[in-house]
């Protein structure tokens, strides 16, 4: 291995076994890392809160806590750090499970050296070339978006952002609000469907005292407590044709007065828009202004619906999972296989609203530390009454297949979708696993055929 590459590296390495800690560390400081090694949790993450590495190394097994609590309490230490874990055989299920949860990558005792060097250094390239990618979502397709909303954040120019009710749009909004120079300032959310329509202009561009009956006093409106940050027009096809117009002007001027006042106000805020019609439908239709349309959709963002990006299931799953059950108090730690799988097959026809509902009941409702498929999906399982132990196994054939199924979606998980690494760790040729795959009626298509 070249070590030009890794020189100044930082790598923070967590492991009690005196004897691989040892070999490790000096392996590593001979390929160029800088390592500083601890041999417990408490340790490494008070270490962490003064100490910011390119790469943390983490056994699954530490003497005072597991891996999995590490990397939870580790989080806001290590931003966009990216984590490999080492584990053992018995460790597997909570090594893909932290992969899920964000973790980098994962590799089995006893490991090829060469092997565990190449995995550090892939992580460590995608980190030089991609950090702080992944907010958004894991999938491809979120982290392009992410991508692009980065590269416009230092623009003005209006976003327009489309997709499906609940898949996210005002998260990305808010996203890219966050990333550009107009951080600190106000983020306006409008939703323009749930104004009444009577109220909708006083409300976006405020009023004065006795500009009509109830108008008992000045009201400032979403334009103006803006001030320079940014306006998010939510759901703006529901917009009636007069404020369209209205709107407009306000995009074109860039300037507004208050209902029933002469003041002429500068209007500084960016402009953020989301629908989930189509708007250049409603323009042929004439129920939207074409003049409008292309004030508003200078840059366009389509978020595909979370059927469409599988690979964020899991992984916002396990948000939710987190951030209820500290709000909760709740002792939920983990989500079973089984759920996993079920959740990954079921098609969110409400989207990552739907996710974040499910889960949310899921943790208040679970009589247990872990969620089964029946906490989730009550509503597919509600002929069963023996919770995880349904789950229409009925034959011991048919319990092998499903266990070789979820190996395999581990398998191909761990290797992020690459079929010939997965078939190498299976120990399986490629064809064979391919098969399988097809077997099992695995989506293919969303797997990378070349090693």
């Amino acid at each position: 291995m070249q070590t030009q590459s890794v020189i100044q590296r930082k790598v923070v390495l967590v492991e009690d076994d005196p004897i691989m800690g040892e070999s490790l560390q000096h392996r590593l400081e001979l390929e160029g890392y800088d390592v500083v090694w601890w041999d417990n949790g408490k340790e490494a993450l008070a270490g962490l809160e003064k100490f910011s590495p390119d790469l943390m190394v983490c056994d699954i097994r530490l003497p005072d806590m597991n891996g999995e609590e590490v990397f939870s309490a580790a989080l806001p230490l290590l931003g966009a750090t990216p984590v490999m874990f080492v584990t053992g055989f018995a460790d597997i299920d909570q090594a893909v499970r932290l992969v899920r949860a964000g973790a980098g990558d994962y590799i089995t005792k006893p490991f090829d050296m060469d092997d565990f060097l190449t995995r550090m250094d892939g992580l460590l390239q995608h980190r030089g070339q991609g950090e702080g990618h992944g907010v958004l979502g894991t999938s491809l397709a979120m982290c392009n978006i992410e991508r692009i909303l980065r590269r416009v954040a230092g623009v003005d120019s209006t976003v327009l952002l489309t997709g499906e009710s609940g898949v996210g749009k005002e998260v990305a909004a808010r996203f890219l609000h966050d990333v550009s120079p107009r951080a600190e300032k106000p983020f306006i959310a409008v939703n323009c469907a749930a104004i009444p329509l009577n109220l909708l202009e006083s409300e976006i561009f405020g009023h004065e005292r006795g500009a009509f009956t109830d108008a008992k006093s000045r009201h400032e409106g979403y334009a103006e407590r803006a001030l320079d940050g940014t306006l998010f027009f939510d759901e703006i096809a529901e917009l009636p044709f007069d404020m369209q117009a209205k709107l407009l002007r306000l995009l074109q001027e860039r300037t507004f007065s208050r209902v029933g006042g002469k003041e002429v106000l500068p209007f500084r805020a960016r402009v953020i828009s989301a629908t989930n019609v189509d708007l250049e439908d409603r323009v042929h239709k004439g129920r939207f202004r074409e003049d409008l349309f292309y004030r508003v959709n200078v840059i366009h963002v389509d978020v595909p619906p979370l059927r469409q990006r599988r690979d964020d299931i899991l992984p916002l799953m396990e948000c939710f999972l987190r951030e209820y059950a500290q709000a909760f108090g709740s002792a939920v730690r983990g989500i079973t296989s089984i759920a996993q799988e079920q959740a990954r097959a079921h098609d969110w026809p409400g989207n990552v609203r739907e996710l974040r509902n499910r889960v949310e009941r899921a943790v208040v409702l679970a009589d247990g530390s872990w969620l089964t498929h029946a906490d989730l999906f009550p509503d597919l399982a509600a002929d069963c009454d023996q919770g995880e132990n349904c789950c229409q196994v009925t034959s011991l054939s048919e319990a092998r297949d499903a266990f070789e199924r979820r190996h395999i979606l581990n398998a191909l998980a761990s290797t992020k979708g690459h079929i010939s690494k997965a078939a190498d760790m299976l120990g399986v040729s490629r064809t064979t696993l391919w098969e399988k795959m097809r077997k099992y009626d695995l989506p293919t298509d969303r797997y990378i055929r070349e090693g």
